[in-house]
């Protein structure tokens, strides 16, 4: 079943269940949808955007709440705190389980180890590897952060020191 048809029917048992933050936030989750549709609408093709682009869509989406979170957070609003939370929720719903940081990090070592990377000048490498494997279920923020970072970091993880920078 394709992501568009699965969030539609989502979308009718939200409805059916009268649940007005599930209701308000697949519409707004269709709407995005349909806005993306007409946009990458050309005589050629008229289809609409496939489930790889409703993903990213998706993970846009949660990225945006996230920051949101953050606001509230520093502002002590907590209504709209726990407004954004359960928006979260549902939207990651339709996306693959993503990787915690303890996982995050094994994958980088072993995909620095794979590759071999020299140093900071292989970041790309190891990013560009990381995209073709992981693209789903890992958080590309995470990784970068999990990949490179200052020597004096008061972080104890082990880390392969690449040129007065450590990579994990």
């Amino acid at each position: 079943m394709s992501l568009r048809i699965e969030i539609e029917t989502k979308l009718q048992g939200a409805l059916k269940e009268r649940n007005k933050l599930k209701i308000s936030t697949l519409r707004l989750i269709l709407a995005a949808v349909k806005d993306r549709d007409i946009a990458s609408r050309t005589s050629d093709n008229r289809t609409g955007i496939k489930d790889e682009d409703i993903k990213q869509l998706l993970k846009k989406m949660i990225k945006q709440r996230n920051e949101s979170i953050e606001i509230y957070k520093k502002n002590n609003r907590i209504d709209l705190l726990e407004i954004e939370k359960g928006e979260v929720e549902i939207i990651s719903a339709f996306l693959p389980k993503q990787l915690n940081e303890t996982e995050t990090t094994k994958v980088c070592k072993e995909t620095i180890q794979s590759i071999k990377a020299q140093g900071p000048k292989d970041i790309g490498k190891v990013m560009g590897v990381l995209k073709k494997k992981y693209s789903d279920i890992l958080d590309f923020a995470k990784a970068g952060d999990c990949l490179l970072y200052t020597s004096d970091a008061a972080d104890e993880r082990s880390s392969v020191d690449l040129g007065g920078r450590r990579i994990i």
